[in-house]
């Protein structure tokens, strides 16, 4: 089904500036329209309930997949994520421009559904930047940040399948 609003996708391993690109974006454009995931993590510091992220629990988040009411979802780092189909749907049908932030799983996920998404990946400037923000952040064990490295490598294996990439 063609809508008047287009898909944006951007996708980078943790701790690349995805949400930092995102939040930019949104300041300069007003038409551009975030999409809120649902997630089984908890909040981090100041995020809210239905701004950064829908909180929810893995019950909730189960019935919501066994309903195919997820666009695209997946496991991430030990929790899930999730876009609603329904409402990225309908603020597309109103034209509004949708910014996705996921995983490049999702991303893949979300081009086969809809062939017209732009998807974007974001590089991090360097391997020792990406460590370094991840420290950063104290929010992870030296454990959680290695895996995210891990992690990293594999997802920017992925970058080639995109339409366009960022450093």
């Amino acid at each position: 089904m063609e809508y008047p609003g287009n898909l944006f996708v951007v996708a980078a391993p943790s701790g690349a500036g995805k949400s930092s690109l995102v939040r930019a974006l949104m300041e300069l454009d007003k038409r551009v329209s975030p999409s809120v995931s649902h997630t089984t993590r908890a909040p981090r510091g100041q995020e809210v309930h239905g701004r950064e992220y829908y909180f929810v629990s893995h019950e909730t988040f189960d019935l919501m997949v066994a309903q195919d009411a997820f666009l695209e979802w997946a496991n991430v780092h030990g929790n899930r994520y999730g876009t609603s189909k329904a409402a990225i749907e309908q603020r597309m049908s109103q034209g509004a421009d949708v910014v996705l932030e996921i995983d490049f799983q999702g991303a893949i996920q979300v081009k086969r559904i809809f062939p017209n998404a732009v998807l974007v990946f974001i590089l991090p400037p360097s391997w020792d930047e990406l460590r370094s923000r991840l420290e950063r952040r104290a929010e992870d064990s030296a454990e959680v940040i290695e895996l995210r490295l891990q992690n990293a490598a594999q997802e920017m294996a992925h970058a080639k399948e995109f339409d366009f990439v960022i450093i």
